[in-house]
């Protein structure tokens, strides 16, 4: 059981740690959203782009196209940061094993730390003593 415990205990740091990761590098997306509203600042105030003789200024929607993207996986980073904190939070306080669990699932596409970290979730989530410390966890008293 103490080795369970630790096992769960070092999971939920490990957790914090990638969530953390997650997060910085959503904010990557954030560069497709300056491109877009360069792209839109230039179709639409093509005397300040400086175009070169002949040349158009790309389309409007184009940066459309970039900024939405961009917009999409930025928030869909950050709500995948989110959802392996409250993981790594759950693992901790050992409530809430089935989300836990999904989460190590999808943390596994996400190579090569989310892989690592979700096989051992899963791992270890698998055990029978494990699911014993969660049942414990949340009956009442």
């Amino acid at each position: 059981m103490n080795q369970d415990r630790e096992h769960l205990r070092l999971l939920a740091i490990f957790h914090y740690v990638v969530a953390g990761l997650a997060a910085l590098f959503s904010f990557f997306p954030l560069l497709y959203m300056t491109v877009g509203a360069i792209f839109i600042f230039a179709a639409r105030h093509p005397a300040a782009a400086g175009p070169k003789p002949g040349e158009e200024p790309p389309p409007e929607f184009i940066g459309w196209i970039f900024g939405i993207v961009g917009s999409l996986l930025f928030l869909l980073g950050i709500a995948i940061a989110i959802c392996i904190l409250i993981a790594g939070r759950s693992l901790a306080k050992r409530t809430r094993y089935w989300f836990a669990l999904v989460v190590a699932c999808i943390e596994c596409l996400f190579i090569p730390f989310g892989t690592i970290l979700g096989v051992f979730t899963i791992v270890v989530l698998s055990r029978e003593s494990v699911k014993a410390l969660f049942s414990t966890a949340q009956a009442p008293g």
